[in-house]
């Protein structure tokens, strides 16, 4: 018998796995800055939350590599995957599990040539999976509850619970959990225990396409 899924939790998401630090691995659990990024898949990294079992998700691994290493033809493969997927009617939204080092390029660089009607949500950790206090689970939980909300569109980052738009997210801390801020205006929103709250209007623009 399956178990009961609230109708918000039915919204197809898809999650997009590229590496980096939500993929990485140390040594030693009390390790947070000695790891190897880019290690576990992304359906390792799905089936490592309870909260996210019995929900309806895709995983799929894009690329695997950490996140400084990110290239042209890494950001094209991506976007033409976010872009299908998107083009899907069941689909709510897209997740792409990413690096810190350039999530604001990737972030930026999906905005111009996608301006998606739908949410594509990216996130990622500051501290390896193996971490004793990893903070990577709950951001993925995070943004697969931003992909499903109603209304929200445009290319997003959440982060330490706060959304930030593509084209204001900054990485203002090399360490600290809360690593990423909005550049102007202020953050979009947050997520609190599974809901979001909207402070701002959802990004909105003109793709510029992949030609």
């Amino acid at each position: 018998m399956q178990a009961h899924i609230p109708p918000e939790k039915s919204a197809r998401v898809v999650i997009l796995g590229t590496g980096g630090t939500i993929a990485g691995r140390a040594g030693q659990a009390s390790d947070n800055v000695g790891y190897t990024a880019a290690q576990l898949g992304v359906e390792q990294l799905v089936a490592a939350i309870p909260a996210l079992a019995g929900q309806a998700l895709e995983a799929e691994q894009v690329a695997q590599l950490d996140s400084k290493d990110m290239d042209f033809a890494t950001w094209q493969c991506l976007a033409q995957c976010v872009a299908e997927h998107l083009a899907r009617p069941e689909v709510a939204g897209v997740v792409v599990t990413h690096g810190t080092d350039t999530l604001e390029e990737t972030a930026y660089f999906l905005q111009q040539v996608l301006a998606p009607a739908k949410p594509v949500v990216l996130t990622a950790a500051m501290r390896p999976a193996t971490a004793l206090q990893t903070d990577g689970p709950q951001n993925l939980l995070d943004a697969v509850a931003l992909a499903r909300e109603p209304g929200a569109r445009g290319v997003l980052t959440v982060f330490a619970g706060a959304i930030h738009g593509a084209e204001q997210v900054r990485k203002v801390h090399s360490y600290k959990v809360e690593a990423f801020a909005s550049a102007e205006g202020g953050q979009l929103g947050v997520v609190e225990e599974g809901r979001v709250r909207c402070f701002a209007a959802w990004p909105q623009g003109q793709a510029l396409g992949l030609a």
